[in-house]
């Protein structure tokens, strides 16, 4: 199998690097992918529709981190599997989740669409925003398969240490993302709706270009006839390590919509800051992600061949690289931000550039403690505790929204970037009581 990473032996550091490496081009590309809709919007359509893109992104992300948290889940058990060598059990996995999955996500774009206006109703969406909103997630609940295929085959590959075809996949679709919102924006003039049917196309094209690449350089994760029958323990496992992941990423999403509630009590202005910051953050938690993704790999693997003292050493030297990374990138985060509102929106107003910089600059202080606690999550998904984020993740929500939602009225947007980081604090400090447990018990 080609472009697979053996992390089995060798350089502890130099292996997480390089399959690190690919995971932050990845998800920079992601980014980029992102923020092409909100580009384009808010320069071809207006502040209100770039606001409605802010707002339509914090119900959106709710429904795709549950796609994506459950594949990541479905990734733990790949990547134990390919670490035994049990490559029968491994076709019966990816035929288990697939289907399963593939059904759930139906179920889901259904009740997606269902929910819409309710959830509209209850972050109190302003009015002129709106119209913009709904136009541009009917599109993209429609499309939750396609986005379902492309993270189902990212999870498979990266669980074999392939990063690299996750990323020309990605590279293709932001590509042909960005020629079809020039296309169907300032081309067709179809408003937030081009944004998203141009998104959804270019989604689906990706995941057939991985299904494509995966037939050819790895075989061994397709599966047949004789291995689509039912294994109901393997079938439970994965519905358990996909719930609670998907749990885990939803809990994370649920916060930012909340949160998103209390920013769209300050009106357009304040929407649009929100809008940029997030933006700005988005790239900056790629490479936090990618090192819990990095992580989460390499112990799983190690783990899975028996080697517990290497799958330590792995978390240990993951987290060091990350913190040396963190504070380099903090410090380029707060001092990038105007420049970057101005990329985003063109000529914002004096009220969005002093709320988004405020943002940022606090924000950006606790911004260690976020990478520290995603090196944690990494870990702990790695060695099965897959409770131990969830529970860490509806702490910081908990303690981010009420915050958020008390404060925001005297301090405006700077409460919000407070909120975060003392959700962080509380994270942080529940992982290592957690980490200092598991430790003694597993691997002393």
């Amino acid at each position: 199998m080609k472009n697979t990473q053996d992390l089995l032996h060798g350089n502890i550091k130099s292996e997480l690097i390089a399959l690190t490496i690919p995971l932050v081009l990845g998800n920079i590309l992601q980014q980029f992918y992102n923020t092409i809709d909100s580009f384009i919007v808010g320069r071809y359509v207006g502040t209100e529709a770039f606001a409605g893109i802010g707002v339509a992104g914090s119900i959106m992300n709710l429904f795709i981190f549950i796609l994506n948290g459950g594949c990541n889940g479905m990734s733990i058990i790949f990547a134990e599997l390919y670490g035994q060598k049990n490559y029968e059990k491994l076709r019966k996995e990816s035929f288990l989740s697939l289907s399963a999955g593939g059904g759930f996500t139906i179920v889901l774009s259904i009740v997606s669409l269902l929910v819409l206006y309710p959830v509209l109703g209850l972050i109190q969406t302003p009015p002129e925003v709106e119209p913009y909103v709904v136009a541009y997630l009917q599109i993209i609940f429609i499309g939750l398969p396609a986005t379902f295929l492309y993270n189902w085959c990212s999870a498979v590959l990266r669980a074999a240490g392939d990063t690299e075809t996750p990323l020309w996949t990605l590279f293709i679709a932001m590509c042909m993302n960005l020629a079809l919102d020039v296309a169907f924006v300032p081309g067709l003039h179809m408003g937030t709706a081009g944004t998203a049917l141009a998104t959804v196309i270019a989604q689906l094209f990706s995941a057939g270009v991985c299904l494509w690449i995966m037939r050819k350089k790895h075989p061994i994760f397709f599966f047949s006839r004789k291995d689509m029958g039912m294994d109901l323990p393997l079938l439970k496992r994965t519905a358990n390590f996909g719930a609670v992941s998907a749990l885990h990423q939803s809990s994370i999403y649920i916060g930012k919509m909340l949160v998103q509630g209390a920013v769209n009590s300050g009106g357009t202005e304040i929407i649009s800051a929100y809008t940029a910051t997030t933006r700005i953050e988005g790239f900056s938690n790629s490479f936090g992600d990618s090192g819990s993704t990095a992580i989460s790999v390499f112990v799983a693997q190690n783990r899975g061949a028996g080697d517990k003292k290497r799958a330590l050493k792995g978390f240990h030297q993951g987290l060091g690289l990350m913190i040396v990374f963190v504070i380099i990138l903090s410090a380029l985060q707060a001092a990038l931000t105007r420049g970057a509102v101005q990329l985003l929106m063109g000529n914002p107003s004096e009220t969005v550039m002093k709320n988004a910089v405020l943002y940022m600059n606090v924000v950006s202080v606790f911004y260690i403690l976020n990478f520290i606690g995603n090196a944690g999550v990494g870990f702990f998904r790695g060695i099965g505790k897959i409770s131990v984020p969830v529970i860490g993740s509806t702490l910081h929500i908990s303690i981010r929204v009420v915050l958020s939602y008390l404060l925001i009225g005297r301090m405006g947007l700077e409460a919000v970037a407070f909120a975060t980081g003392i959700g962080w604090i509380s994270v942080v400090l529940y992982q290592i009581v957690v980490y200092r447990k598991v430790r003694k018990q597993e691997f002393c």
